[in-house]
């Protein structure tokens, strides 16, 4: 059988339960997910920062990581010819890109340092996000916008303010809204004598990042949170009963990472939540193993949990990302595997008969809605999956994997 006469059989199935598998398609094809451009060079940038801080380890040494801007715009086109629909891109303030002999300290960036991120954005019909980047910075050793040296306070409102710009810079170039995330890796690593005052200090920080002048239809900014990491094991100062109650009271996006949260807790169970009281949810998906929090995505059950929240509460109300960087393994697999996952467990939650499900439990018919959602982890949904890649044009199964082996030997072979 072909692809197509697989999935004609699937259509079938899936009818039988009051699913439409042709518009699950055309709604799978309309959510866009922004893939991060720091898996494909380990988190490193390219504004000299030289060694990671804040808490940030990329462990392994798989050959082929991107050294300059041309290998990793590169390196994010052949992942993203692999990958069905059309997608953004999500990008750090430390991926400026300079011109020779030309450079700007974090807190002089301008929207020309990123110009040629635009054109590559432009050329391919997508958008951009991003993120200010307050680590891998000497002036980020113990602390940023919590911290107690007022100058050094200062610094980083301002990088904060010019990334706002940047921001809005690519909002009105590419004609799309910006996600601009805010994540700081101010702690402590053992019990502190003071929680408050940290916590006073950040929310006058983030109170005077805001105070400025810009466009909340094209900026959506957000501020992440953390439950702990590496040198702040017993306190994060941007917690996120910090951070949900802030974004609450200042209009702006709380982000929820699935990698940030204590083991025992899941953003699945989150996100509906934070749907009844704000508009949007900004959402990072990556893979918790025990206290790391940045594995490539897998088409597991937390996933495909967040993906039914996602589709249930309404696509379009959560600004999804995914965030990981593995270099333990071919970096451009990374990317595909895990798009291709978050995808996967999209088309999962689509192609679930959710109103005869939520029907099921309001009558606390509980029998049959375990019996029904058991049953359905069966239905042929990889049938499904293969030819939404046909349709777009894309590789299914596996057959998108000798593409990245042929890469590797003709193109990151080359990379010392």
């Amino acid at each position: 059988m072909t692809i197509k006469e697989r999935y004609e059989a699937a259509r079938e199935s899936y009818k039988a339960v009051g699913v439409d598998t042709d518009q699950v398609l055309l709604a799978l094809k309309q959510i866009p997910i922004s893939m991060h451009c720091w898996q494909g060079d380990d988190v490193t940038g390219f504004d000299g920062a030289g060694a990671l801080s804040g808490g940030i380890q990329t462990t392994g040494n798989y050959p082929g990581r991107a050294r300059n801007p041309k290998e990793l715009m590169a390196d994010m086109d052949k992942a993203l010819s692999l990958i069905p629909g059309k997608h953004r891109i999500n990008l750090h303030a430390s991926y400026a890109v300079f011109e020779e002999g030309e450079w700007a300290d974090r807190d002089e960036l301008e929207p020309k340092h990123f110009a040629k991120w635009v054109e590559f954005a432009k050329e391919r019909g997508i958008g951009i996000d991003f993120n200010p980047t307050l680590f891998s910075h000497s002036k980020a050793e113990h602390a940023t916008l919590s911290s107690e040296d007022p100058e050094i306070r200062a610094f980083w409102i301002r990088h904060v303010q010019a990334c706002i710009r940047i921001s809005q810079y690519f909002a009105e170039e590419l004609g799309t809204p910006c996600t601009m995330n805010i994540w700081i890796p101010d702690g402590f690593k053992d019990i502190p004598a003071d929680r408050t005052s940290p916590r006073a200090r950040l929310k006058d920080s983030l109170d005077q990042i805001l105070s400025m002048d810009y466009d909340k239809s094209k900026v959506f900014v957000a501020v992440e949170s953390k439950v702990f990491g590496i040198g702040m094991e017993s306190c994060t100062v941007g917690s996120h009963e910090f951070y949900m109650n802030y974004a609450s009271k200042n209009d702006i996006l709380c982000l929820l990472d699935s990698g940030h949260y204590h083991p025992t807790e899941v953003v699945s169970d989150k996100i509906s939540s934070m749907l009844l009281f704000f508009d949007k949810v900004a959402l990072h998906v990556t893979r918790p193993v025990r206290w790391d929090s940045d594995h490539v995505v897998l088409f597991d059950d937390e996933t495909k949990e967040i993906a039914k929240e996602i589709v249930r509460g309404g696509a379009d109300r959560v600004l999804l990302a995914l965030d990981f960087f593995d270099a333990s393994i071919n970096r451009l697999s990374a990317w595909v595997i895990g798009m291709r996952n978050m995808q996967k467990a999209l088309l999962n939650a689509l192609l679930l008969p959710n109103e005869k499900l939520a029907a099921l439990q309001e009558s606390r018919n509980f029998t049959e809605l375990m019996m029904l959602q058991e049953e359905l982890k069966l239905y042929p949904i990889g049938d499904v999956w293969n030819y939404f890649c046909e349709l777009n044009g894309v590789p299914a199964k596996e057959d998108w994997f000798s593409q990245i082996t042929a890469y590797e030997k003709e193109v990151l072979a080359d990379r010392k």
